[in-house]
C-alpha cells in the first residue's frame, strides 16, 4: 500500500477562469506529481475548523505543507508591518493545529517555503515579516525575478544533517521565491542549511526525523534537477513507518 500524503491546500480568493467560483481550494501540481513520482498517494486537504485537525491526521500517513501567502504575524505575537504581503488567517490557524496534531501523533511532516515558516511558528518560533527591512544582513535577492523553476542562489548544508544525506551534497543551488524566512528557531528544531547571507534555508527535528522543512521550491525543480525529488522520497519513506 502506498502511504497517503496529505498536501494542505491554498485558496483562490478571486473567481477562477474556468468556473465562476470564489474561494476555490487548490494545491501545486508540481507537488502532487512529485509525491506520485516518489511513490506516495497524494490527497489535497482544504482548511477546515482547527478543532478537527486531530481527527484529520488519522486519515493520512505523512503531511506536506507547500508554499502560499505570508504567515499572519499575530500568530507569533507581532503586528503586521507595512511590507507584509497577503495573509490568510484561516489557513494559518488550521495548519498550526494540523502540525501540532501531526507531531502529537508522530506523523512525518515536510514543509516547503511558507511550509517551513508555519511549522516553525506552530512549534513556537518566529518569522521575518520582510527580510528587506528586518534582516540587516540580507544581501542576496531571495524573491527571484527569474522563472520560478530556475535555481538562482546557493546554500550550504550542515554536513551531519539529514538534508545532506538526502541531497548528497553540502552545497546546493536552489530557486528562491520568498521575502519572509525563519527568524527565531523553535525549540525542537535545528538549522541545517543557510544561504551565504545567513538566511535560514532548512530546518529539521532535533530529537527524531519527523520534521524536514526547506525554504526553496523543490516541487518546481525536480523534473530538471532529479536530486530534488529525493526530498519527496524521504517524506514517503518516513511515512511508510507510520502505517
Amino acid at each position: 500500500m502506498k502511504p497517503i500524503i496529505a498536501i494542505t491546500a491554498d485558496i483562490r480568493v478571486a473567481a477562477s477562469e474556468v468556473i465562476n467560483e470564489r474561494q476555490a481550494d487548490f494545491a501545486p501540481r508540481g507537488a502532487v506529481d512529485a509525491v506520485l513520482a516518489a511513490g506516495g498517494l497524494p490527497i489535497v486537504l482544504p482548511y477546515t475548523q482547527p478543532e478537527l485537525a486531530g481527527q484529520l491526521v488519522t486519515t493520512f500517513d505523512g503531511l506536506l505543507i507547500p508554499g502560499g501567502p505570508d504567515v499572519d504575524p499575530t500568530f507569533f505575537g507581532e503586528e503586521p508591518i507595512p511590507e507584509i504581503g497577503r495573509t490568510y488567517y484561516k489557513r494559518d490557524a488550521f495548519e498550526i493545529a494540523l502540525i501540532k496534531a501531526a507531531l502529537a501523533q508522530n506523523k512525518p511532516i515536510f514543509g516547503i517555503c511558507r511550509g517551513i515558516q508555519i511549522i516553525n511558528v506552530a512549534m513556537g518560533g518566529t518569522v521575518f515579516q520582510d527580510l528587506g527591512v528586518q534582516d540587516p544582513t540580507c544581501r542576496i535577492r531571495h524573491a527571484q525575478v527569474a522563472p520560478g523553476d530556475f535555481p538562482t542562489h546557493h546554500i550550504t548544508l550542515d554536513a551531519h544533517s539529514r538534508l545532506t544525506s538526502i541531497l548528497k551534497t553540502k552545497r546546493a543551488y536552489v530557486n528562491s521565491r520568498h521575502h519572509q524566512a525563519v527568524r527565531k528557531v523553535a525549540a525542537g528544531l535545528q538549522v541545517t542549511a543557510q544561504s551565504d547571507d545567513q538566511v535560514i534555508e532548512a530546518v529539521e527535528s532535533t530529537q527524531n526525523n519527523n520534521v524536514v522543512g526547506v525554504q526553496w521550491h523543490p516541487e518546481n525543480m525536480w523534473q530538471e534537477f532529479p536530486e530534488q525529488l529525493n526530498l519527496f522520497k524521504d517524506l514517503v519513506d518516513r511515512s511508510q513507518h507510520t502505517k
